[in-house]
């Protein structure tokens, strides 16, 4: 499986200040998890790494304890000094939600700490990456509810943005379903409403195109992601990054 990148500022750079790998899921948890992510780091000096995260749930074994991550509206930042490594899993959008038991809107930017009351270790000192993986999956397993069929009605809905849907009127609209409740859908499964989900992905998609290299033509790109003007797209481009378009692509430059 691809690493993926999406969401990691400076991704080139990042390459060279840790190591991220990814293993998919068996197929008795493949209904519910996306990926197995694994972050390993061997530092002398600190690094600071943002993150705009997707609208996913994380469940996170790290040294600090076993954290379940909502999905973060802001940017997310990690400092990596020393030694050490993590694995986290990563849930389909929507996917979460039979784990819970409630609206994940509950978890949104909220880290819950012990969720599952299992020390890190047992997954951390397990030892290589496939054997971690294993003893992640076997605490998953033990743990495992049933399929819940609007899971995949609702990964259907975010497909069609990550494929191009720009608006929740057609997002509904291929659904089948009302504007409202696809709204009520999104806040019970993903967390977060469609509207988000949709700004967020296209975010991914303006800071990937700068990660590229070469000039931008933001304003092209703009009414490729279906904004009405380039302001608009500076606009939320700032908010979700931090700094314009222009002022980002310009980091990436040696």
């Amino acid at each position: 499986m691809p690493v993926p990148r999406k969401g990691v500022l400076g991704a080139q750079a990042a390459r060279t200040k840790f190591d991220l790998s990814t293993r998919a899921p068996s197929a008795e948890l493949a209904d519910f998890v996306e990926y197995y992510w694994l972050v390993s780091w061997r530092r002398t000096t600190p690094h600071e790494q943002q993150v705009v995260p997707h609208p996913n749930v994380h469940l996170v074994f790290e040294p600090e304890g076993t954290l379940l991550y909502g999905v973060m509206r802001g940017r997310f930042v990690r400092r990596l000094i020393g030694e050490g490594h993590v694995l986290g899993v990563r849930f389909h959008p929507g996917g979460f939600r039979p784990w819970l038991g409630r609206p994940v809107s509950t978890l949104t930017d909220k880290v819950v700490p012990d969720f599952l009351d299992v020390a890190p270790e047992t997954v951390l000192s397990a030892g290589d990456d496939a054997a971690m993986v294993a003893a992640a999956e076997a605490v998953l397993l033990a743990r495992r509810p049933e399929v819940d069929p609007v899971v995949r009605d609702v990964r259907a809905m975010v497909a069609a943005i990550e494929h191009g849907v720009s608006r929740v009127d057609d997002l509904a609209r291929e659904s089948g379903l009302a504007v409202r409740s696809v709204q009520r859908l999104f806040n019970e499964y993903v967390g977060v409403g469609p509207k988000w989900v949709i700004r967020r992905l296209r975010m991914h998609e303006a800071a990937a195109r700068a990660e590229v290299g070469g000039d931008v033509d933001w304003a092209s790109l703009a009414v490729e992601l279906g904004y009405s003007d380039q302001a608009h797209f500076t606009r939320d481009f700032r908010a979700n990054i931090g700094i314009t378009p222009a002022r980002y692509a310009a980091t990436l430059r040696p």
